[in-house]
Formats: C-alpha cells, sequence, structure tokens
C-alpha cells in the first residue's frame, strides 16, 4: 500500500513538473509581458484572470507574478521529490519533514480556485483584492495540524475560501483603504480571525478532521546542522518560501529566479509596477539574515524560528508605502528582524493545542506592520 502510494505520488509530481515547465515555456513564447496596469485594466478578460490567479501563489512575497509562482511551484516540485528519494540536496525538508507537501499543496490550491469563485466578482471593483490568502493560510494549517488525506484537505479549502478569504476582504475594504493602512495588515488579520474560529468549529466539531494520514515515507534528513555560515546562509533562502508552509531553499530559488525574470521581462509587471523589486528583495534579505543571526541562539534550541516574517509583512509593506531608499530597506529589514520573530512566538505559545501556532505568526505580522510602518514615516519623512 505504502509503496503504490509513493509511486503515485511521484507520478503526480512528475506530472506537475512536467505542466508547469510547459506553462513556463509558452508564457516565454510571448515574450514582453503586459504590466501590472495592463493586467488590472483587463481582469474582466479570460487570460488576464488566470495570470491573476497564478499570481496569486506568489502574493504573499508581494511579487505578484505568475512567473515567480511557477518557478516557486517548479522548485517545490523537485524538493518534494528529492526528499522522498532521501537526496542530501534536498535542503531544508519541504513542509518541515511532515512528508505531507502534496496534500497540504492540493488545500491551498483548492482553497485559492474556491475563493475565487466565491468572491472573484469583488476585483470588478478595479482595486486591490486579497484573493490570494486563502493559499498561505488556514488550509495548509490545517493539513499540517491534522494530516493530509480528503478529509481535511477538503475541509481546510472550504473553510478557507469560506472564512478566510471574506475576514480579509471586509478588513482591507473596510478598515485598510478608509484609514490609508497597509494591506497586509487587513490580509493577516483576516487570516488570524478566521483561523480561530475555523479551529474552534474543527475542535467542537471533529468529524471535520477525522482520520489525518501522516506519511513516513520520506527518509530522514542527514545530519545534525552545524548553525555555521553556509547554514546561515541556506536558512535565509529557505525563508522566502516559509509563508506557504514549503520553507525549502529549492522553493525559494524557483520563486526568486522567476520573479528576477519577471522583471528583466517587463519591470513595471512584478510587485504590483512598482519597480521596487531590487529594494524590496534586498530588505527581505537583510530582515531575514538580521533575523537569523540575532535569534540563532534560538534556532539551535527549537529547532525553527519565524524569521521569516518581516519578509512578507513588514519590509514590503515600509517598500511599497515609503519608498526604496536605503533608509526605508534597513530601519525595516532591522526592526523587523527585532521585534517581529519574539512577539510571533510569544502569542503561538499561548494558544490552545487545537490552533496551529502561524496564528501567532501573522498576529505578529499585523502588529508589527501597523507599529513600525508609520513610526518610519515619521522619523524618515522628518529627516527629509
Amino acid at each position: 500500500m505504502e509503496q503504490s502510494l509513493l509511486v503515485a505520488r511521484q507520478r503526480f509530481t512528475l506530472l506537475l513538473m512536467t505542466g508547469l515547465v510547459a506553462l513556463l515555456a509558452v508564457s516565454l513564447a510571448f515574450g514582453q509581458w503586459p504590466d501590472y496596469a495592463q493586467l488590472m485594466a483587463t481582469l474582466d478578460q479570460p487570460l488576464s484572470r488566470l495570470r491573476w490567479i497564478i499570481g496569486d501563489i506568489s502574493e504573499v512575497a508581494f511579487y505578484k507574478h505568475e512567473l515567480p509562482a511557477l518557478g516557486m511551484l517548479l522548485g517545490a516540485c523537485l524538493a518534494h521529490w528529492a526528499h522522498v528519494q532521501g537526496y542530501r540536496w534536498q535542503g531544508f525538508s519541504i513542509c518541515y519533514g511532515s512528508g505531507l507537501w502534496l496534500w497540504l499543496f492540493a488545500s491551498s490550491l483548492l482553497g485559492l480556485l474556491l475563493s475565487h469563485v466565491l468572491w472573484g466578482w469583488m476585483l470588478a471593483s478595479g482595486t486591490w483584492q486579497p484573493t490570494f490568502v486563502a493559499f498561505v493560510s488556514l488550509p495548509a494549517a490545517m493539513v499540517l495540524l491534522f494530516g493530509g488525506g480528503w478529509r481535511v484537505s477538503l475541509t481546510g479549502a472550504l473553510l478557507g475560501a469560506l472564512l478566510v478569504t471574506p475576514a480579509s476582504l471586509l478588513l482591507v475594504n473596510y478598515l485598510c483603504y478608509p484609514l490609508q493602512l497597509p494591506v497586509v495588515i487587513g490580509n493577516v488579520s483576516g487570516m488570524a480571525l478566521a483561523s480561530v474560529v475555523a479551529f474552534v468549529l474543527c475542535q467542537r466539531v471533529p468529524a471535520l478532521v477525522r482520520g489525518g494520514l501522516r506519511p513516513r515515507l520520506a527518509k530522514p534528513a542527514s545530519g545534525k546542522p552545524d548553525y555555521g555560515l553556509v547554514w546561515i546562509l541556506r536558512r535565509v533562502l529557505a525563508d522566502f518560501s516559509e509563508a506557504p508552509f514549503f520553507g525549502n531553499e529549492l522553493a525559494s530559488l524557483g520563486l526568486l529566479l522567476g520573479v528576477m525574470l519577471a522583471y528583466a521581462l517587463s519591470p513595471s509587471a512584478p510587485a504590483y509596477g512598482s519597480q521596487l523589486l531590487v529594494p524590496l528583495i534586498a530588505g527581505q534579505a537583510l530582515a531575514s539574515l538580521l533575523g537569523v543571526l540575532l535569534w540563532l541562539r534560538q534556532w539551535r534550541e527549537r529547532g525553527w524560528y519565524p524569521t521569516y516574517i518581516p519578509i512578507v509583512s513588514i519590509v514590503p509593506a515600509s517598500v511599497l508605502t515609503l519608498g526604496g531608499s536605503w533608509q526605508v530597506v534597513v530601519s525595516s529589514a532591522a526592526l523587523g528582524a527585532l521585534f517581529a520573530p519574539p512577539l510571533a512566538v510569544a502569542i503561538s505559545q499561548r494558544l490552545p493545542d487545537y490552533m496551529h501556532g502561524y496564528i501567532g505568526n501573522v498576529v505578529s505580522m499585523a502588529v508589527c506592520t501597523m507599529s513600525i510602518v508609520p513610526i518610519l514615516g515619521l522619523v524618515i519623512g522628518g529627516a527629509g
């Protein structure tokens, strides 16, 4: 049974990788990409809507483009295959060595597609909407907490589309836009509030997640880390794909190569057409590096620490709001690395066992972004 399941997974992974390569080849054949403004203006057209949906997969890193999305998925497929085979070059085992990547991806993708079916009409407003949130929140967290299998995956996808996406839509449109707050605050606050409701529901109705599968097909990762320079650099790279619960260098490398290719083809296409991709990536890498160095002892003692948080919240919100000056890049990276990870851990440690700790991470994103971005605006604005 386990052998047949392993073969089926390998075939599915190979098929997915082949399909993604084909999509990438077709995309490259089009040559020059439309920029972000053109994408927004043509969302009523099927191709533009498809590009938006695929771009949602890389939205959490603030790249919003199909090439980094496809690149990350290609890297994740390769990382999953290498993990199943037990190859040393797999890097940090994808999805924390759980062996649940296929179930996690299936639940997240289905949650994303259902969100577009239910809430895609919101894009007719002509303003950006957080249609991506189900892909990087509750569905994946439920699979990691309760196990794989269709019951858990479908429950996670449904609750992600029915709870997380509308919660974020409400907060973005009725809090962030009116008050001119960074929209990431509404995104992650919606994830947190909806996830609390979903986990309480699952705790009271355990049939929703009963019988989750926890495969033990993957071979163990090699060796104990030495936490030296190479490990630190690998960890910084892996942090780029931590938000969708991948946490793997190959997935991150695909994400970054994809967004760089997108930028080379059309500088106004990724990162919402801001043309701030270079300072954005620089700030994200610096935030992770500072975080890993500051909290290296925590990495040693705990085995994992949320140093990725500034990458997908404080730094991009600061750069897109205040500009790409070195003061903004360095200050947002340093403050995010210093305050966000310990706050996340302090919150997560106080959650009940039936809730996934990612809730503490997204609450920390909201609190730190709400605090740090206005302070930087005052200080850097005053200095200017």
